[in-house]
C-alpha cells in the first residue's frame, strides 16, 4: 500500500473507531476526515488529487456541494411541512382504527404504516410519529407494546429499502458518479421493483408470522390516554405527589419561588402552586410565594418531610395531577442515540430555563426515578416525563436530542388547506422526478415553493434540517472520494473479486449484501453502506458486473439488516416504551433478516437480468 492509501485508510478506521466506542459522534468523525483529508492534500500528500498540488485541498469538501446534499436539505423541508400540518399523524390515526383488536392485523398495519411514512420521511420521524398511536392502541386493546413497536422500527427500515428518498440510498446513488469510470447514477425507479419486493415480503412475513417470535414483555405500566393521570401513571408519579402548605412561620413566605431551592437541596419537583382557587404550574420562577398558597411537589417522603422544618404542613395529596394543573401538557421524552444530552444531566444542561418544561421523573430499566431526576446523567434510551406550558410544546418538538413520543393532549390536528396545498407541491416533485428531472433539482424546487407560499418560514427551515445527518453525510461522500483517487476502493475491490470470482455475479451480490450487513449492526445503516459502497462498486467494475445492481445492493442491506438495535437510530427510542433488551432484537431480527436476503437474491436477478 502507498502513503496515501495507508493514511486514507487511518483517517477511515480510526474516527468510526472512536464512533463505535462511543468516544466521539458520527457527524464530528465525518467533519474530521473531511478536514484531516484537506490538510493531508495541502501538506503535499495525494489523497483528493495529485501529489503535491496543495489547491486540490479543496477537494475534500466534495461531498458539501453535491447534488445528493442539496436533495436531502430540501427532502427535509418537505417532510416537516407535512408533519407541520398533520397529514402523517392522520393518517396513523385512520389506518390505526382499521386495526380493530386483532392483534395479527395491528402488528401488519403498524408496520405497513410505517413503511408507508418512510417512502416519503425520515425513517427515525416516522418511527416517532407512529409510536404514540401504538401506545394508545395497546392501552385500548390490552396487546402489548412489545408486539407493536419493533414491526414500526422493521416496517420503518423495509420502506427506507423501497425508496431513493432514504438518506443511504441517495448518497451511494451518487458514489457511482465518483467511480473509476464514473458510472450511471441510480434513479428513484431503480429502488421501487428491487426494494419494493424486498420490503412486501419482509411485511407480509411481520404480518403473518410476527407475533410469533415478538417478545411478549409487560409495559412499564398502562401507557397513554387523552388525559394527564394516565400519562403520569406510567411513571408512578401518584404515591410521590405530596402538598406542602405555606405557614405565617415559613421561611419562604414572600420569597420568589425561584429562591427557595427546593429542587437543589431537597432533589424535588414543584409543579404547581394552588393560590386560593387557582392552581399555577411552576412554569414561572419569579412567582411570589404568599402565606396560604399550596406547593404541589414530587419526590421521596423522607425529602418532603423536611420541608415541616422550614415551616410548611406537608401532607399527601389526595387529588388526580389533571385536576390541580389544567393548564399545563404532560409529555414524554426519549433520548435517541448520541444526543447531546447524553451523559449530562438536566441540571447542567439549564433544560427548564432552554425549554420552560420541569423534568418530574426518569425511566430507565423498568424503574421510576422520581426524586433527584435533574442530577442523573443521561443515558441514550432514557425516558423522561415532562410538564411545561403548552404554548411551548412546538419549541419541544423542533429540537433534535430527544424524541417527544407522549403528549397528554392530541394536538396536531389536520389543516386540511394547507395539507392539500402540500400535497400538491410534494406529488408534483414527485411526478417530475418519474419524468426525468434530476432529483436534486425537483426536490429543491418544492421546498423554494412550500417557502414561497408561505406553508414554512425561512427561521422554521433552518430548525427542521437535519444539519447532524447532512455534515455526516458530507464528511462520508469526501472520504469515499478520498478511496477512489487514491486506488483504496480498488485495492480492497480487488481483494473482493479474488474472493467472489469464482462464484460470479451473484456471489458479489451476496458479498455486497453480508459485509454492508455486518457492518451495519456495529455502525447502523445509516454509516456501514456509505463506507462499503466503494468498495463493491470498484469489485463490480472489475468483475464486469452491472455496477448499479451492486450499489443498490449495498444501499439496500442497510435498510434490512435487524440483529441489533444499533443498526438504525429508530430501534433504541422503542426501547424504553417496550422494555425490550437487546436480545429481543437478535431473536425478533435475524429470521427477517434471512428472509428479506433471501428476497433480495431473488429480486436482483428478476429485475437487474443478471
Amino acid at each position: 500500500m502507498t502513503l496515501s492509501q495507508i493514511f486514507v485508510l487511518l483517517v477511515l478506521v480510526i474516527p468510526l473507531t472512536l464512533v463505535f466506542l462511543n468516544r466521539l459522534r458520527e457527524d464530528i468523525a465525518a467533519l474530521l476526515m473531511a478536514a484531516l483529508l484537506g490538510i493531508a492534500q495541502y501538506l503535499g500528500i495525494g489523497v483528493v488529487g495529485p501529489a503535491n498540488t496543495p489547491d486540490a485541498a479543496s477537494k475534500a469538501l466534495t461531498g458539501f456541494g453535491t447534488p445528493e446534499v442539496i436533495a436531502l436539505l430540501a427532502l427535509f423541508v418537505i417532510t416537516a411541512c407535512l408533519d407541520k400540518y398533520g397529514v402523517t399523524r392522520w393518517i396513523a390515526k385512520k389506518l390505526l382504527s382499521l386495526g380493530g383488536q386483532s392483534e395479527p392485523r395491528l402488528i401488519g398495519l403498524f408496520a405497513f404504516t410505517a413503511a408507508l411514512l418512510s417512502l416519503f420521511m425520515n425513517t427515525l420521524a416516522a418511527g416517532a410519529l407512529l409510536l404514540p398511536s401504538a401506545l394508545s392502541a395497546s392501552r385500548r386493546t390490552g396487546i402489548k407494546p412489545s408486539k407493536l413497536l419493533i414491526p414500526i422500527a422493521y416496517g420503518t427500515m423495509l420502506g427506507g429499502a423501497a425508496t431513493y428518498l432514504t438518506t443511504a440510498n441517495i448518497i451511494v446513488s451518487g458514489l457511482l458518479r465518483l467511480a473509476n469510470p464514473p458510472q450511471q447514477p441510480l434513479t428513484i425507479l431503480d429502488f421501487i421493483p428491487t426494494g419494493g419486493f424486498v420490503a412486501i415480503i419482509g411485511l407480509l412475513f411481520l404480518t403473518l408470522f410476527g407475533r410469533r417470535f415478538l417478545p411478549d414483555h409487560e409495559p412499564p405500566t398502562v401507557r397513554m390516554d387523552p388525559s394527564s393521570d394516565e400519562l403520569t401513571k406510567t411513571f408512578q408519579i401518584v404515591e410521590r405527589t405530596w402538598e406542602a402548605e405555606v405557614t405565617p412561620e415559613s421561611v419562604i413566605a414572600n420569597k420568589p419561588l425561584s429562591q427557595t431551592r427546593i429542587g437543589e437541596s431537597l432533589g424535588m419537583a414543584v409543579l404547581g402552586i394552588r393560590h386560593g382557587n387557582r392552581v399555577l404550574p411552576a412554569s414561572d420562577a419569579t412567582y411570589k410565594i404568599r402565606v396560604g398558597d399550596v406547593l404541589l411537589i414530587i419526590g421521596r417522603e423522607e425529602r418532603a418531610l423536611q420541608l415541616e422544618q422550614a415551616g410548611l404542613r406537608v401532607y399527601r395529596s389526595t387529588q388526580a395531577i389533571s385536576a390541580l394543573l389544567r393548564d399545563a401538557v404532560f409529555v414524554e421524552v426519549v433520548l435517541p442515540p448520541r444526543s447531546n444530552m447524553e451523559g449530562k444531566n438536566l441540571r447542567e444542561l439549564e433544560f427548564r430555563n432552554h425549554y420552560g418544561f420541569i423534568a418530574i421523573a426518569l425511566w430507565r430499566e423498568q424503574r421510576s426515578y422520581r426524586t433527584d431526576v435533574a442530577s442523573i446523567d443521561l443515558h441514550s434510551g432514557d425516558a423522561l416525563l415532562l410538564m411545561g406550558p403548552p404554548e411551548r410544546l412546538v419549541e419541544l418538538r423542533d429540537q433534535h436530542d430527544f424524541v417527544v413520543v407522549e403528549t397528554a393532549s392530541n394536538g396536531n390536528e389536520l389543516d386540511v388547506p394547507r395539507v392539500a396545498l402540500t400535497l400538491g407541491i410534494s406529488i408534483g416533485a414527485l411526478i417530475a422526478l418519474f419524468a426525468g428531472m434530476p432529483v436534486e433539482i425537483a426536490m429543491l424546487a418544492a421546498a423554494v415553493l412550500v417557502l414561497l407560499v408561505g406553508l414554512m418560514k425561512p427561521d422554521e427551515v433552518y430548525r427542521v434540517v437535519k444539519w447532524r445527518a447532512i455534515f455526516l453525510i458530507s464528511g462520508t461522500i469526501s472520504i469515499s472520494y478520498a478511496m477512489v483517487q487514491t486506488n483504496l476502493a480498488q485495492l480492497f475491490g480487488d481483494a473482493v473479486v479474488r474472493l467472489v470470482a469464482p462464484l460470479g455475479a451473484m456471489g458479489l451480490i451476496a458479498g455486497a449484501y453480508l459485509l454492508s450487513a455486518a457492518l451495519t449492526q456495529v455502525m447502523g445503516g445509516q454509516i456501514s453502506p456509505l463506507v462499503i459502497a466503494p468498495i463493491t462498486i470498484s469489485a463490480a467494475i472489475q468483475l464486469g458486473v452491472n455496477p448499479q445492481a451492486v450499489a443498490l445492493v449495498t444501499a439496500i442491506a442497510g435498510s434490512i439488516s435487524f440483529i441489533t438495535p444499533l443498526s438504525h437510530p429508530v430501534n433504541i427510542i422503542m426501547i424504553a416504551p417496550a422494555n425490550y433488551t437487546f436480545r429481543d432484537f437478535a431473536k425478533s431480527g435475524w429470521m427477517l433478516t434471512i428472509v428479506c436476503f433471501i428476497a433480495l437474491m431473488i429480486a436482483v436477478p428478476l429485475f437487474w437480468k443478471l
